[in-house]
């Protein structure tokens, strides 16, 4: 039987690809690209305008100083199995690459990056007076009652200060994290329980909320339940009226969804290495972009300046930014460049830098959902892109 053109690209049959396999590599080459292939998926944007790419040569020819010594850039991004590195200047492109799988008008997953879109759908919100994120999530999700959520604030859930009797473990994953995965169609199994009814089943932990930082995802997706509720929109159009209309983005986005036609909004969005871009362009000024205000500036100094480093050396991987913390579900770096980021498993990053006025995304495919080793490479590689560019 011949080879097919896919198969040829990726080195496996589309009919290979499923479900069952979607996050694992080689399959997450093509899957990464193509998630509404495999879960539904509710569509934020349909356009797809094409863009000129610019040369990266300048930046990946030269070689940087990373943990095991000097590595040419990019040797790096392929060590790194990077699907897409953009990287913006003061407002314009400077460099574009993109591996030979990557098509780069195809939307990408960015996993936990759209906790970090979603924090800025609400504070859009917040903004407005319509969310007040002192309150109770119960006060926007009455069901909430009985649950881990009943007495935590919308502010808690922004800052993962929730006091949450849940385990988000990728190796050797607990039954409660099966169930959430299940809950959002991320993987085969029983689909009779939605992505709320997971929710408001989860039980408080001991201690009081507001607590220690402690990363579980659930909670954004709590918290995009919340935006829907005090907005009366469904999460696609807050965000494509609220951010992708306003920053300007050019290509295809959407979101996954679960039974009831639910956004996963703490892991399910794709979007273009570009408009991502755009977005840590429009945080890093300072909420505007171009003339227009998308967040009031007093929300963006409070997400990358104002976080509780206390509670983030507390909690549950302080080793990752040892002077940072976390804010409004955006990461502060605690370097002296003030440099703040958005971080997805397996490889998805959204570097700010404003002392550089440096704006960095990486796309990528990694094996390993989580890489600390790996991690702290990518952001000495940040950085020193950062002073380059």
């Amino acid at each position: 039987m011949a080879t097919t053109q896919f198969e040829a690209r990726y080195g496996f049959p589309r009919r290979a690809a499923g479900l069952s396999n979607w996050r694992t590599r080689p399959y997450s080459r093509w899957t990464f690209q193509n998630v509404s292939e495999i879960v539904p998926s509710a569509s934020v944007s349909d356009d797809c305008e094409a863009e000129d790419l610019a040369d990266p040569g300048r930046l990946l020819d030269r070689t940087f100083s990373l943990s095991g010594g000097s590595e040419r850039g990019l040797d790096f991004l392929d060590r790194a199995s990077t699907d897409s590195l953009v990287v913006m200047k003061r407002g314009t492109f400077v460099a574009d690459w993109h591996a030979p799988t990557v098509d780069p008008a195809a939307p990408h997953l960015v996993f936990s990056i759209g906790k970090s879109l979603t924090a800025i759908v609400a504070g859009t919100l917040i903004d407005d007076g319509v969310l007040d994120p002192t309150l109770p999530v119960s006060h926007y999700l009455p069901e909430a009652a009985g649950s881990a959520y009943a007495d935590c604030s919308v502010q808690n859930v922004l800052d993962m200060r929730v006091s949450l009797d849940f385990s988000e473990t990728y190796e050797n994953p607990t039954e409660s994290f099966l169930r959430y995965r299940r809950s959002t169609l991320y993987n085969p199994g029983d689909r009779s329980e939605s992505l709320l009814q997971f929710l408001m089943s989860l039980d408080k932990a001991d201690g009081d909320h507001g607590g220690p930082f402690a990363y579980l995802s659930p909670n954004t997706d709590v918290l995009g339940q919340v935006t829907e509720r005090a907005s009366g929109a469904r999460f696609p159009d807050l965000l494509r009226e609220r951010v992708w209309r306003a920053v300007g983005a050019k290509g295809r986005c959407f979101v996954t969804v679960d039974i009831e036609g639910s956004s996963r909004t703490a892991g399910g969005i794709s979007l273009t290495a570009r408009d991502l871009a755009r977005v840590g362009e429009m945080m890093r000024n300072r909420g505007m972009a171009g003339s227009r205000a998308v967040l009031s500036e007093r929300f963006v100094n409070d997400t990358t300046r104002d976080g509780d480093t206390a509670a983030w050396l507390a909690g549950s991987f302080p080793y990752l930014f040892p002077d940072g913390a976390y804010r409004n579900c955006w990461y502060q770096t605690g370097y002296a460049s003030g440099a703040f980021c958005a971080i997805g498993i397996h490889g998805q990053w959204l570097y700010v830098d404003p002392a550089n006025e440096t704006v960095i995304v990486k796309q990528s495919c990694q094996a390993e959902a989580v890489d600390d080793a790996l991690d702290q490479d990518c952001l000495a590689f940040f950085r020193r892109i950062a002073e380059a560019a």
